[in-house]
């Protein structure tokens, strides 16, 4: 049984991400899913982000950073795309972290400071989701592999990419939804936790 703190993405606190999350319980992990919008939905990316650009992204990163103090530090910080921020930001900041799982997003490592040695990751992307593709997230994942690679051949560091091009593929409740490749991803994701 592993513990998961997972952040949700720009549409918020959405069905799919519960479902992802009761899917990880399915296996009997513990998930926690803080809601950093408390209680408000968005009907499209886009409404999501609007909504965040007014309360800033600072803050809404701050407000996950801020959540994890409910939880042990010994867990893997998980985030869908939005919720990357303040997974990867605790991952890298907070000592005792078992691992780390992002979703449609990732970025440079030395936004944070350095990545934690041991540190185990997962990443998963579509290859031409132009968010996750083309704004830089794959490359900075591809680019903190190689790191960790590097530094230790026999890392538990990858990045996954998915064929197609919608960004919240793994978001059941979504039109994005992709099942064959979000069934993948949680496969994925649900043999990095049993490792973790």
């Amino acid at each position: 049984m592993t513990e998961v703190v997972l952040f949700h993405h720009a549409q918020g606190l959405t069905r799919g991400v519960v479902a992802f999350a009761d899917a990880l319980r399915a296996a009997g992990h513990v998930v926690h899913t803080p809601d950093l919008y408390e209680g408000r939905t968005f009907d499209s990316i886009d409404e999501g982000l609007e909504f965040v650009h007014g309360l800033g992204v600072g803050e809404v990163a701050a407000r996950g950073v801020r959540s994890a103090a409910d939880f042990d530090a010994d867990v893997v910080y998980a985030g869908f795309s939005l919720g990357v921020l303040p997974a990867q930001h605790l991952a890298q900041s907070r000592p005792g972290a078992r691992g780390a799982l992002f979703f449609h997003a990732c970025v440079p490592a030395a936004e944070f400071g350095t990545w934690p040695a041991g540190l185990a990751l997962q990443v998963h992307g579509m290859d031409h989701d132009p968010f996750f593709a083309d704004e830089g997230d794959l490359d900075a994942a591809r680019e903190l592999v190689a790191q960790l690679r590097a530094d230790d051949p026999g890392a538990d560091a990858e990045v996954f990419t998915y064929p197609g091009s919608e960004h919240l593929f793994a978001d059941s409740s979504l039109a994005a939804y992709e099942a064959a490749a979000s069934a993948l991803l949680t496969e994925r994701a649900l043999a990095f936790l049993a490792r973790h």
